[in-house]
């Protein structure tokens, strides 16, 4: 029969009752289980895709690629929180535990995601993006609140035009991106 040594420093999972470790464990059996969800679900999903006929390396290559390191790494990590190895928990130097959920300002962002959603279709892609990049960026309290719309405007206008004129994906122009079809028809 052991004894504990009196002059240990019991660890903080012991002193709050064992609770720590148990919600670590907790939460990262749930990570394992999305991770091997998210696999299967981009498995599934990749044999979906369309071939086109006479293609050796086909659009299915990289999903699948993808898919596999998922649930390999999923069920790498369930393994491992199953035998015991927990990741450490970290030490949040710049996070106050005691600081309250500023609902309101997720209501405000909730609104403007809601927003650029109902409009994305009347004013195009470029235009709605830089409103809920500037928007969110406002709620976040930048200093310079100008400077997200403006850092919107520029990332939309650049993100608009790689992805929707050069790589041919479907964003609206609408009316204010009209001048793009006389660039890219």
């Amino acid at each position: 029969m052991t004894t504990a040594d009196p002059s240990a420093v019991p660890s903080s999972a012991a002193a709050e009752g064992g609770t720590a470790p148990r919600r670590s464990r907790v939460g990262e059996l749930v990570f394992a289980g999305l991770v091997i969800a998210l696999g299967v679900f981009a498995l599934v999903g990749s044999f979906g895709i369309k071939v086109p006929v006479g293609n050796r390396v086909g659009p299915t290559v990289f999903p699948i690629v993808v898919s596999v390191l998922l649930l390999v790494a999923g069920t790498a990590v369930l393994i491992g929180v199953l035998r015991g190895r927990l990741g450490a928990g970290e030490e949040s130097e710049d996070i106050d535990p005691n600081a309250r959920t500023d609902w309101w300002a997720l209501v405000k962002i909730s609104a403007i995601v809601v927003g650029h959603l109902l409009i994305v279709d009347y004013v195009g892609w470029a235009p709605a993006a830089a409103l809920l990049f500037g928007g969110v960026a406002w709620v976040l309290g930048a200093k310079r609140w100008w400077m997200g719309f403006v850092i919107g405007v520029v990332v939309a206008l650049v993100v608009a035009v790689v992805f929707g004129e050069l790589l041919g994906l479907s964003l609206p122009r609408g009316p204010l991106m009209a001048w793009l079809g006389y660039i890219f028809p």
